[in-house]
C-alpha cells in the first residue's frame, strides 16, 4: 500500500470512527421516549348480539386511519382457561400504541375518533380505559 493511499485510508477511517462515536454519544444524551399504551374494553348493551359486536368492530376498524396510532390491535375475548383473575365479560377491545402523550391527545381529538363515538356509542353499555405510560 502506498504512503498516500495509507494516509487516505487512515484519514477516512478516523472520520468514520468519529462519526460513529458522535452518533452513539448523541443517542445517550437524548431523553428517553415514553410511549403510551391505550387499552379500551367495550361491553355491549345487547351482549349476545353478534350483529352489534360486528358493528362495533367495524367502527373500531375505522380508527386505523388515524396517523398518530403506531400500532393497533382489535380483539374479542379469547377462549382461554377460566380462572378467577380472567375477565372475559367484555365484547371487544382495542389496544393502541402511541409515541407520547401529545399523540394520544391528538387521537382523542381526531375527527375520525369523534365520528366513531357518535356512530357507535349507542351500542355499548360500558367502556373501561387503561392508559399506561412506559417507565
Amino acid at each position: 500500500m502506498s504512503t498516500q493511499s495509507r494516509k487516505s485510508f487512515m484519514a477516512t477511517s478516523a472520520l468514520l470512527a468519529a462519526g460513529v462515536a458522535a452518533t452513539a454519544l448523541s443517542s445517550f444524551s437524548e431523553p428517553e421516549k415514553k410511549g403510551i399504551i391505550h387499552h379500551v374494553f367495550f361491553w355491549l348493551k345487547n351482549p349476545g348480539s353478534k350483529e352489534d359486536q360486528d358493528k362495533l368492530i367495524a367502527g373500531l376498524q375505522t380508527l386505523r386511519k388515524i396517523k398518530v396510532i403506531k400500532k393497533m390491535y382489535i380483539g374479542v375475548p379469547a377462549s382461554t382457561e377460566k380462572r378467577d383473575v380472567v375477565d372475559n365479560s367484555y365484547a371487544a377491545s382495542e389496544l393502541m400504541f402511541f409515541d407520547n402523550l401529545a399523540d394520544q391527545k391528538a387521537y382523542q381529538d381526531d375527527p375520525i375518533h369523534q365520528k366513531f363515538i357518535a356512530d357507535c356509542s349507542h351500542l355499548w353499555e360500558k367502556v373501561v380505559v387503561y392508559d399506561v405510560q412506559d417507565v
